[in-house]
């Protein structure tokens, strides 16, 4: 790494509210195609800059977060490819994962005095850790991401249940060499749907393993929120119960997507 790269890794560690006017003092004290570089750097938004800090002062809790993804990845593209792989229990471990970042990210942001959407986060964490190309330097992120869903695995070609001689062959009933049957349109139908019905189910589990995350975090949220307010911080009495009435709900809203999967 250049020492400039390494300065410019410096500003992507700093508050946000610090961001412009250290990236204008960096590119005043260079000069040619550096200073234009520099000069040239996005400003995070709140969202990637809290997920960026994560990287810099957590970074444990990312490399987690990165390898529970690269674990589901693999589990999702076994069980389609038609071999074993426990998809659930790599879902879950993943989902926890994305919890403990975003609540990471929570914490610091507001010691800087920020606070970034719960759901945004989780969001961005999900599909900063699913992606097959990371698609900015880790630690310099700077637009929010959004999930890729089940189109993140194209190219996979799911397996084709049954055997090649219960779907396309037939013995005959003298000697000599078998010889294939006809072609059937039935037969290309059948694997058709059948390759639909994978992908709706696997679109299905993406969607609702991300739907848990957002409840779940919604939940930690609250508690928080609580917390904070019966610490003080929010002392009155209808900010209290505001809070716990929004504690209340994201967990009957988790209870009843823990019912429904």
């Amino acid at each position: 790494m250049s020492a400039l790269d390494a300065t410019i890794d410096d500003l992507y560690r700093l508050p946000l509210h610090e961001f412009t006017g250290a990236r204008n003092a960096l590119a005043k004290s260079l000069t040619g195609e550096d200073a234009s570089r520099v000069r040239a750097l996005p400003k995070p938004t709140v969202v990637p800059w809290a997920v960026n800090q994560v990287y810099w002062r957590a970074r444990g809790t990312y490399d987690r977060l990165m390898k529970s993804g690269e674990t589901l990845r693999t589990a999702q593209i076994a069980a389609l490819e038609g071999r074993a792989a426990d998809v659930r229990a790599a879902s879950d471990a993943h989902r926890r994962a994305i919890g403990d970042a975003v609540a990471e990210a929570g914490r610091l942001a507001a010691s800087s005095g920020a606070k970034p959407g719960t759901d945004a986060l989780a969001r961005t964490f999900e599909a900063l850790s699913l992606a097959t190309h990371t698609p900015e330097s880790p630690g310099r992120l700077t637009g929010a991401l959004q999930p890729a869903g089940f189109e993140a695995l194209t190219g996979i070609q799911p397996r084709e249940s049954g055997s090649a001689a219960g779907r396309g062959f037939q013995p005959r009933q003298t000697g000599g060499p078998k010889r294939a049957a006809p072609h059937r349109p039935e037969d290309t139908k059948a694997a058709e749907e059948e390759k639909k019905e994978r992908t709706r189910e696997a679109a299905e589990a993406a969607r609702a393993a991300a739907e848990h995350t957002r409840r779940d975090a919604a939940v930690k949220d609250a508690q928080a929120e609580v917390a904070r307010a019966e610490a003080g911080e929010r002392a009155s009495r209808e900010v209290w119960e505001r809070s716990h009435d929004v504690l209340l709900d994201a967990r009957r809203r988790l209870a009843q997507l823990n019912s429904e999967f």
